[in-house]
Parts: structure tokens; C-alpha cells; sequence
């Protein structure tokens, strides 16, 4: 697989971009299912919690973070456990009361205190967490990695190595378990439980040179890697195991709900919808692809930042989204030219650049503003019906392929019986524009429909790492 994870070996279980804008929500702060905010039960609270059935309210704790919850660029609640969380309650007929904590141990503290009914925060199913808690479902399978700085040497591969680097992980982890079984079976090894940091904030000390190594879920890993190239896998440390949710011991009968709703037909199509989101993308990046993209956003971005707020501001069109699309087409480079005769930053053709009254093709500035109003309009063109972030990537397909291919697919797609508004669908057709069983009989004949594909995943993947980059 190109993905770090896959679904959970839980055994009868049926089956983790926009962008990623980690955001520090201090303790305590929450946000409702209905994006308002909201307080939420601080240390201290009574043990009993009034039933969600009766009072309408679920009331989960969580760890902000990439692979769990944060805020998006639109200052929205986002993550793969508050999509899967929120489809539960929906589900249900409950609104969401979310609190908001740093580190494992501290969610788990406040789940044992009696402060929320339902702890998602990418916690590993552990024999040592299910005699404390009832156990909830599961929803991903990683593995743990041990995660240094790529420039360490000699790299420890094996678990007889480990006692050569400094290795620091958050207390009270599922990591912090296996390293200590580790230790107990090699001779010298041992390692730092930090109880303030979060695995995000070592893994940038990895990074940044602070630190040899961390440990880390390969969910996590594969997210940050985008944004943090100097991080290097050096070894997976476990085999396959199950991230998911847990409850307060005595809440079987809402476990029992939430593992039904998880194991069947709509928390598996909820598990999809988040992979297709936030993981699914992920996996063309490699070290000299994402060291050449941080270099230019050094060196070439500053040089046009201006001109693609601009075109923000007039289209409508996220800056990051368009500065990605232009990396993707040019690396920024006005003078760049295809053998087809596309030029310019945003590598327009001749016919689109008049259609656009662009009179320069090789002015950054008129480029960049005629690329976004043709991008702009071709997502005018689609059908209000297709949510985002489908919509956007549809549109990126449609300035990539040209229109009248996207509607071959779209009409392909509803003959095969898939969804034209859903880009998880769209990727598997357009493809077949190339597949000589299909093409004979498109209004625009054949093309090489799984270049649009390539191209929406590393635009999106770009994104990411541009929006993470411009809003430091």
C-alpha cells in the first residue's frame, strides 16, 4: 500500500487536504457539533455524566492534532476523529460538546475523572487500557515507528541499536509501553517520557535537530513528514495494531452502541469518507520532492505571495490552493515552457490566455491572475450539488484535462454506476478516458484520464505543505 495504515484486524469488524492547519487549543476549550463554541467540564467534575440519550450531548475528550482534531483555514473543526465522532452523533440525533487536551495521559486522565463519555484521540487499544476503561471501536490499524533526524548516523535499525540514540516520547503513550518492554529485552536501552509535549511537537524537535529520536503512530508519521523533511523512518517497532475509541468502565451499553454503529454499513462508509480525506492523497511525496518544494517556498514564493493573494481575493479561490496549483503546473518559474507550447507560471495556453485577455503569458502577474479566474470558473461550472471539498478537486481536474473530459467521466461515471459528485468515484473513472472499451464511445474521445488523478493528489498534498508554510 502507498498508505501508512490500513483498516483495523479487529476480528468481526466490518469495514484515517483541505488543508492542515494544526491550531493550539489550550485545555478546556470545546466546540459542538454545530461548530459554536461552547465551555466545557473542566478537572474536577462530577463522575456522573447524564446520559447523551437523555440529554441530547456527547461529551468527548480529545487531543488537538493532525490525525485527530484541529481547526482548518476556514476556522473550522476538522480531523479524522472529530469526522468520525460527529457522524456517530449525528447518527444518533446528539449534538457534540469537545474538550480539548495536549497529550495522551491528560486525555485519559480526564476520561478516568469522569469528564466526558467518550475519549477519540488516536488511542491505541492496549491490554493495559482495556482493564481501565471500556473499550470502544476501532477504526485504524497503524504501526508505532521510531522516528530521527535523517542526517543521524549510524541509524538504528534494529532494537539492539536503540541504546545508541537519545529517544524522548509523550508519557503515558502506548509508546512509552513499548519501549519499556524493549528495555526489558536489551541491555542499555533507555529512553524520556515527556509529560507537556505532544508526539507532534517532538516530532518537530526531531526535525529541527533537538532530539535523535521519537516514536510515533505511522498515521502520524506519514502526515508530518510533508511538512517536517528532514524526519526519517528509521524502523517500525510493532506489527499492525488498532487505534479507536474508549469509554468510562460501566459504559457498556454506549460502547455497545458505538461499536455497532462503527462495525456497520454507515461507520464504515463515515471510515471511508475520513481515508478519502485526510490519508488517501498522501503517498507521492519523497525527500527530494518535498527539500526541492521547501527550498522554493524559501527562495521563489515570497517573489509572487502577493500576486496570489490577490487573485484570492478576486476569485474566491484560496490563496495556498492556487499557489499549489501553480507550483504543480511551473515551480514558480514565469518563464517556464511545455513542448506543447503552455507557458508561464500557471502555464497557460495561447487560446485559454486570449479567452482570458492575458496579454503576457510570461507577466506573473497576469498569469497568475488569469490561471486563477480560468480555475475559478471552471469550479463555477460544476453543478452545485457537489460538496467540498469534491467541488475543488473536480475543478482542478477540469483545468488539468480540459472540461469537456471531465463530463465524459462524469457521464462514464454514472453509467458504471458511481458517483459523478464524489471525487473517491471520479478517480476510478477517469482513468478509463484512456481504456479503449470506453473512450470509442465519449463525446471527446480519448485522454489520458489518470494524469488528472496524479495531478489533484500532489496539488493537494502541496497545499498542505504551502498553507503550513504561509500561515507560520
Amino acid at each position: 500500500m502507498s498508505t501508512a495504515f490500513i483498516r483495523p484486524m479487529l476480528a468481526g469488524l466490518v469495514l484515517v487536504a483541505g488543508a492542515v492547519l494544526l491550531t493550539a487549543c489550550g485545555q478546556g476549550s470545546a466546540t459542538s457539533s454545530q461548530d459554536s463554541a461552547t465551555a466545557s467540564e473542566g478537572p474536577g467534575s462530577d463522575k456522573s455524566l447524564a446520559d447523551p440519550a437523555q440529554t441530547g450531548v456527547l461529551k468527548v475528550v480529545t487531543r488537538n492534532g493532525s490525525t485527530t482534531y484541529y481547526l482548518n483555514r476556514h476556522e473550522q473543526p476538522s480531523g479524522p476523529e472529530y469526522d468520525l465522532v460527529t457522524a456517530y452523533a449525528q447518527a444518533q440525533g446528539w449534538d457534540v460538546e469537545w474538550q480539548m487536551l495536549n497529550t495522551t495521559a491528560q486525555v485519559l486522565d480526564a476520561l478516568e475523572n469522569g469528564e466526558a463519555h467518550l475519549a477519540a484521540a488516536g488511542l491505541t487499544h492496549l491490554p493495559s487500557r482495556n482493564g481501565r476503561f471500556e473499550r470502544g471501536p476501532a477504526h485504524t490499524e497503524i504501526t508505532q515507528q521510531l522516528v530521527c533526524h535523517r542526517e543521524l548516523r549510524p541509524l538504528p535499525n534494529t532494537a539492539d541499536k536503540l541504546s545508541q540514540v537519545r529517544i524522548r516520547v509523550t508519557a503515558g503513550s502506548s509508546y512509552a509501553e513499548t519501549l519499556t518492554v524493549l528495555a526489558g529485552q536489551n541491555e542499555g536501552l533507555s529512553f524520556e517520557e515527556d509529560a507537556e509535549r505532544s508526539t507532534e511537537t517532538l516530532l518537530a524537535q526531531v526535525a529541527q535537530g533537538e532530539l535523535d529520536c521519537t516514536v510515533a503512530d505511522s498515521n502520524i508519521v506519514q502526515v508530518n513528514r510533508r511538512f517536517m523533511h528532514e524526519l526519517n523512518v528509521a524502523m517500525n517497532l510493532t506489527e499492525g495494531q488498532n487505534l479507536g475509541w474508549y469509554l468510562p468502565q460501566g459504559s457498556e451499553q454506549l460502547a455497545q452502541s458505538s461499536r455497532n454503529w462503527m462495525n456497520g454499513q454507515d461507520g464504515d462508509a463515515a471510515i471511508g469518507d475520513m481515508e478519502e480525506r485526510y490519508y488517501a492523497y498522501i503517498g507521492e511525496f519523497d525527500f527530494v520532492d518535498l527539500r526541492a518544494l521547501n527550498r522554493r517556498i524559501d527562495d521563489r514564493l515570497p517573489n509572487y505571495l502577493e500576486e496570489f493573494q490577490a487573485a484570492a481575493e478576486q476569485t474566491g479561490m484560496p490563496v495556498d490552493l492556487l499557489a499549489a496549483l501553480s507550483y504543480q503546473e511551473s515551480h514558480w518559474d514565469p518563464t517556464a515552457k511545455s513542448p506543447t507550447g503552455v507557458r508561464g507560471i500557471m502555464m497557460l495556453t495561447r487560446r485559454t490566455a486570449e479567452s482570458l485577455g492575458v496579454k503576457d503569458r510570461l507577466d506573473p502577474a497576469q498569469a497568475i491572475d488569469g490561471g486563477a479566474r480560468y480555475l475559478a470558473d471552471r469550479h463555477e461550472r460544476l453543478p452545485e450539488s457537489i460538496p467540498e471539498p469534491d467541488r475543488t478537486f473536480l475543478a482542478l481536474a477540469s483545468y488539468n484535462v480540459g472540461r469537456g473530459h471531465l463530463l465524459d467521466a462524469r457521464q462514464l461515471a454514472r453509467d458504471l454506476g458511481k458517483n459523478p459528485d464524489s471525487w473517491k468515484d471520479m478517480s476510478e473513472v477517469l482513468p478509463l478516458l484512456a481504456d479503449e472499451r470506453y473512450y470509442p464511445n465519449l463525446r471527446y474521445g480519448y485522454a489520458r484520464g489518470y494524469e488528472p488523478v496524479h495531478y489533484v493528489t500532489r496539488i493537494r498534498n502541496y497545499q498542505d505543505v504551502i498553507a503550513s508554510a504561509i500561515n507560520d
